[in-house]
């Protein structure tokens, strides 16, 4: 995502707070600052750390309770891996239609777009009768890293 996607991503959420009627404190300042200054995908407990180099004040339950905003406002996808906790997306305004590879070993996350998959979802669709309103793919595997060394550094395996 370009600086001035990132930018406007940003400006959108802080508007969808006004909507609400919510306050943009320090402490989700620096939580929004952080999601729309990545294109890696996170964890709630990730937010929370990068947060805090920011803010050291940023809470815990700040950072729980501003997600499902960001979720509802359709910049972020929170996304399942079938681990104990979810992952978030913050590519997802400026490119929903995309796809993941997850390493199951290192939790290694990497976005792919295919135009032959896309065909055959629309071929698909068309032949059931439906429409596409929105598609995921996850494809769950181990990287490279863990067939050579034998081991993952991240999580050493």
């Amino acid at each position: 995502m370009s600086v001035a996607d990132k930018s406007a991503a940003k400006e959108r959420f802080m508007h969808f707070l006004g909507h609400k009627n919510l306050r943009i404190t320090s402490q989700r300042q620096a939580i929004v600052d952080t999601v729309f200054s990545t294109d890696k995908h996170f964890t709630a407990e990730q937010l929370l750390e990068w947060s805090r180099q920011r803010d050291k004040s940023v809470s815990r339950a700040t950072v729980y309770r501003t997600l499902p905003l960001l979720t509802e406002s359709g910049l972020v996808r929170e996304m399942d891996f079938g681990k104990d906790y979810k992952f978030y997306d913050p590519n997802y305004a400026d490119h929903p239609n995309h796809n993941h590879i997850i390493c199951n070993d290192c939790e290694k996350i990497v976005e792919f777009d295919n135009d032959k998959l896309e065909d055959i979802e629309n071929e698909i669709t068309k032949k059931l009768g439906f429409s596409i309103k929105a598609q995921r793919l996850q494809i769950t595997g181990s990287c490279e890293e863990l067939k050579k060394l034998g081991a993952c550094k991240k999580k050493g395996c």
